[in-house]
């Protein structure tokens, strides 16, 4: 059923047009016209007053066909934006590979999620194929904390089960990713002049630097990574810095794992502090650290038996295609959906080093994967 051409011509377009986050309004005006030419009843929420963006999260809904009309509906959801550098009609066709020019990423994270969306319903929709109700979430500000997805007002959906497409890979789909909290955390030191005076300061970049140096950071464990993944202060070079600030992030499949990792790299950082503290007694100003921590998403744990991984995997079978089941490391609009009671699974598009100027994606994975959706939707 699925028409290539059709589907890199629609890939071609969303890939033009430059989407980073919070910027989705161009991107979003073209979706809403696409999905209601298809024939579905779309609205947009309000999330964009919510999280300052231009445009809110796209719902569209599509009624069943082929006597499916009493069937629960199905959900399938990507994201419309992306990660930076991001530039308008960079994207090119090489070899049955798509890529950028080189100098923004491609965009298939995640457009690549909603091309084999759009294509899956055409396709079934023109062969004349059985299909409960689908629902249609295309969200806003995925990559910047899954802000859409998070002022998603779920009771709106009827769907309760369904497929997020948005991970790295083809033929795999995941069950399972972590739970993560993302942290601020602030040093304050004194600051004095580096050459004239240096013993009156307190270097908050070297308390920093130590706290870092003894924290456990990268693949902690078989479940837990963690990382401080920015770290900026200071205003001269000649000043001693009175001020960093660190971002960073710790994740894990097990809740008990994150608690754990969390504390320990806010005690790395108190002892730090403490240390320089110690060291100053007497003075009228001290050393000292704020901290922010945050739930950034949590788990998502879907039963290998779920009736969503029954039904995707039928299809695969049926279709001969290769399937297999497991986690990612990452966090989606998956977890948020899953956490608000609607059993969703990850399925990979195809998409290849995302998050880079070297972000591709073969059209024959991207088929592939629509293949598979379609399907899904029509089993």
């Amino acid at each position: 059923m699925i028409n290539v051409e059709r589907l890199c011509d629609e890939f071609s377009r969303l890939a033009s047009i430059a989407s980073p986050s919070l910027h989705e309004g161009e991107i979003a005006a073209y979706l809403s016209h696409r999905l209601d030419d298809m024939g579905a009843d779309v609205v947009m929420d309000d999330a964009a007053a919510a999280i300052g963006g231009e445009a809110g999260n796209i719902i569209a809904r599509f009624p069943a066909a082929g006597g499916c009309e009493a069937d629960e509906p199905l959900l399938l959801s990507a994201h419309m934006d992306t990660v930076m550098p991001a530039k308008a009609g960079r994207v090119r066709l090489e070899d049955g590979v798509f890529r950028s020019d080189g100098t923004c990423v491609l965009g298939a994270d995640d457009k690549s999620g909603i091309a084999q969306i759009i294509e899956a319903i055409t396709a079934v929709r023109a062969a004349d194929r059985p299909h409960p109700p689908l629902e249609v979430v295309i969200s806003v500000a995925e990559e910047v904390g899954l802000l859409g997805a998070k002022h998603l007002d779920c009771s709106r959906l009827r769907a309760r089960r369904g497929l997020v497409l948005d991970t790295s890979g083809v033929g795999v789909v995941a069950n399972r990713a972590p739970c993560a909290n993302k942290f601020r955390f602030v040093v304050h030191g004194v600051e004095a002049h580096a050459g004239l005076n240096p013993e009156q300061g307190v270097s908050a970049i070297q308390i920093a630097a130590s706290a870092v140096a003894n924290m456990r950071l990268g693949r902690v464990d078989s479940e837990t990574t963690a990382n401080i993944g920015v770290i900026n202060g200071g205003v001269a070079s000649n000043i001693i810095p009175n001020m960093v600030q660190l971002l960073g992030e710790a994740r894990s499949f097990d809740e008990e794992k994150l608690r754990r990792q969390s504390e320990h790299m806010r005690h790395c950082l108190e002892q730090a502090v403490d240390k320089a503290r110690s060291a100053c007694a007497g003075w009228l100003r001290l050393p000292r650290l704020e901290i922010h921590s945050d739930s950034d998403y949590p788990a998502l744990l879907v039963r290998r038996d779920a009736a969503v991984l029954r039904r995707l995997e039928q299809a695969a079978a049926a279709l001969e295609l290769p399937l297999a089941v497991g986690d990612s490391g990452g966090g989606s609009d998956a977890n948020i959906f899953s956490s608000r009671g609607v059993e969703v699974v990850n399925l990979a598009t195809g998409m290849q080093q995302v998050h880079s100027v070297d972000e591709y994606i073969r059209v024959e994975d991207m088929a592939q994967v629509c293949r598979l959706v379609a399907g899904f939707i029509s089993a």
